[in-house]
């Protein structure tokens, strides 16, 4: 290592960002790079800490422990101190097919996980990664991944989200003719129509896209796999199928008023405002003008509410029925577990420069939508937190019933797996979770494998594309008899 006393002869510097009320003025991407000598600096905070947990890629206690694709992170931080930049991307390449990718949205559990971070600030691992990629593309070290020669064998993938695109080019660079199926209009499913434009811009998406294209990939949009006739078209045309569909029923809230106009899922909202944005440049107006209440805590509420402030809402309030996190990590949730700790997000912290306080309310309950034809308000009770045995529970609060005003609401709960089609037409399992059941990545049915959330159920991006990664090989050893 170049510098093993990095992490105490350098302090953490982030990339800047721009002011909340300059960003939420457009839907553009808002994070500034450092310039390459101040980030060969944070590259040299890596210390050489002989046992790294940065790049374990585990999950305990159903926390991650450092990163899913096991990248070499200590190898990459240390050869950007050099100024090696050419090998820190060679070097991050083995690891990770689209690190422009999680580079950008990844919350980065190995930041958790680094040494440094149990007793200071963690080397800024997500920053660094992202300047290698980026950096590689200026550059022009980014090449097209051509195979050598084709084996004969056709792969049909179904969707083309994180997982379906890994999965492909994993494929296609062992030799396979790959067509990836997607039913939409755009390449890239979540990355696409799932995650904001200022958290990761289209062209960033496209771009990749292009490079697989050129590689040799066969891309069909508009095109939905929704019968078992076109099954079994594709069973007969191609040598295996690898369902990448995502884990994309959205969980509903079944109360009083649910049927009201105005209440909307997350995911639904997120794309129209990209589609508007793909189409004239200019987001949607879905929030302008209304009191919007986002229900759920995850980072799809977060991005609700960055893209409802930048459409010019009148008021936001997110609802959560968890407690507000602790400032430091508790004794159940120790090093090098990924931190759950109170954070604030991006989307957060704009709203509260924008209307000038935090929309977040803790251990709230929606009891029933309020209004006649479009909705109104909600009415909500408050939530504590007891225990029974060593389980903590919410339980509602006596006499605590109130209401706020919504003219829109959106449903930020997660997915609950699988859309109910996906068992029927493709003929295959579905397990307790609404997942696909699968045996190393084959399904009930021996023609068809599945991979990311279609099978793990929602998760991070950076599962997604390890899981599509190892369907590819654990598909290829299944097939490797018959070459």
């Amino acid at each position: 290592m170049g510098n093993p006393r990095g992490f105490l002869d350098f302090k953490r510097v982030d990339f800047k960002k721009l002011d909340p009320k300059e960003r939420v003025l457009n839907f553009k991407e808002f994070i500034r790079f450092l310039d390459k000598k101040e980030q060969e600096i944070q590259g040299g905070r890596c210390m050489d800490c002989g046992v790294a947990f940065c790049h374990t890629g585990v999950l305990t206690q159903g926390k991650d422990v450092g990163c899913p694709l096991n990248n070499l992170i200590p190898e990459w931080n240390d050869l950007i101190y050099r100024s090696l930049w050419k090998e820190a991307y060679e070097r991050l390449e083995l690891t990770n097919p689209f690190p422009e990718f999680t580079g950008r949205v990844c919350p980065a559990p190995c930041e958790d996980s680094c040494v440094c971070a149990i007793n200071g600030n963690s080397v800024s691992i997500k920053n660094n990664e992202l300047a290698i990629i980026e950096n590689a593309f200026k550059e022009n070290l980014v090449n097209v991944n051509k195979p050598k020669k084709y084996n004969g064998k056709k792969i049909a993938i179904i969707g083309s989200g994180p997982s379906g695109l890994a999965c492909a080019n994993t494929l296609n660079s062992m030799g396979y003719k790959v067509s990836v199926f997607e039913r939409s209009d755009k390449i890239g499913g979540l990355l696409m129509y799932g995650i904001p434009d200022m958290k990761l811009d289209k062209s960033i998406v496209n771009r990749r896209v292009d490079l697989l294209k050129k590689a040799g990939i066969e891309f069909k949009v508009n095109e939905n796999i929704d019968s078992k006739d076109k099954v079994l078209k594709l069973l007969k045309e191609f040598n295996a199928l690898v369902l990448c569909t995502g884990a994309s029923k959205p969980i509903d809230l079944d109360i009083e008023g649910r049927k009201l106009k105005g209440i909307e899922f997350a995911l639904d909202f997120l794309t129209q405002n990209t589609k508007s944005l793909l189409k004239t440049h200019q987001g949607a107006n879905t929030a302008k003008g209304k009191n919007v209440l986002v229900i759920g805590s995850g980072d799809t509420s977060v991005d609700c509410i960055a893209v409802a402030t930048r459409q010019g809402a009148k008021s936001i309030i997110r609802l959560e029925r968890s407690p507000k996190r602790p400032l430091q990590r508790s004794q159940s949730n120790p090093w090098p577990l990924k931190a759950d700790v109170f954070t604030t997000d991006y989307g957060i912290e704009e709203a509260f420069a924008v209307y000038g306080k935090d929309p977040r309310q803790y251990q709230k309950m929606t009891k029933k939508f309020l209004g006649k034809t479009h909705v109104e308000g909600v009415e909500l009770n408050d939530l504590k937190r007891e225990f029974q045995g060593t389980k903590a529970i919410n339980v509602e609060v006596a006499n605590s019933t109130k209401s706020y005003k919504a003219d829109l609401v959106l449903l930020a709960m997660g997915f609950s797996g699988s859309e109910d089609n996906i068992a029927k037409n493709f003929g295959v399992t579905l397990d307790e979770n609404n997942n696909i059941s699968t045996k190393n990545f084959q399904t009930t049915h021996e023609k068809i494998f599945a991979c990311g959330d279609a099978r793990k159920g929602q998760s991070l991006v950076v599962w997604a594309i390890k899981d599509g990664i190892e369907c590819a090989l654990n598909l290829h050893q299944n097939l490797e008899k018959e070459l």
